[in-house]
């Protein structure tokens, strides 16, 4: 499964790379780069496998942009959109449509308790759950961010975000495996 992603990484990694003579350094330096591979092995070594694949999958379409209403990488996402598609993609459930309706539809946590895989959500619309993303550990998170952006990672802990959060929510079905379990 990590191998997997780390392929479908390196397809998006190229596409946004500069040319060159070795496109396999630069596929491995723009990912080290952004920190993808120390992620990716984290991921492995602290998740279980429907938390890893969720967050692994959601890697997959970094740069696919913001399209309002988008619910697939086609056209672009928006950030329930995104949200949405990638449950229904990786763990097989079906999240509401909208970002408020998936704060609703799913468990409140403290933000002490993210886990990769749970979502965070944020007032950026003057509403109180205006906008969604999911957490992929280290106080980072996966999101459609807005019209003119891409599907990018960005830290909760910047000022803009750090203001703006409203809840964590975890996904009932979607809870991660005991290692124990493997």
């Amino acid at each position: 499964m990590i191998k997997r992603a780390l392929l479908v990484l390196c397809c998006v990694a190229s596409a946004h790379a500069a040319p060159s003579n070795n496109a396999a350094d630069d596929i491995e330096r723009y990912l080290s780069d952004r920190g993808v591979l120390a992620q990716m092995a984290q991921l492995r070594d602290t998740v279980g496998d429907k938390a890893s694949e969720l967050v692994v999958n959601a890697m997959g379409f970094l740069g696919v942009p913001y399209r309002r209403g988008g619910t697939n990488a086609d056209t672009g996402f928006d950030c329930s959109g995104f949200v949405r598609s990638m449950f229904e993609q990786s763990v097989g459930l079906v999240l509401p449509r909208r970002a408020r309706d998936q704060a609703a539809a799913t468990e409140k946590i403290d933000k002490k308790d993210l886990e990769p895989g749970d979502l965070v959500f944020f007032n950026t619309m003057r509403q109180k759950f205006s906008h969604v993303g999911i957490y992929v550990g280290d106080n980072k998170f996966i999101h459609a961010p807005k019209p003119g952006q891409q599907v990018r990672v960005e830290d909760m802990r910047q000022a803009y975000w750090e203001r703006r959060f409203t809840g964590a929510r975890r996904v009932a079905g979607a809870e991660k495996n005991d290692a124990s379990n493997n």
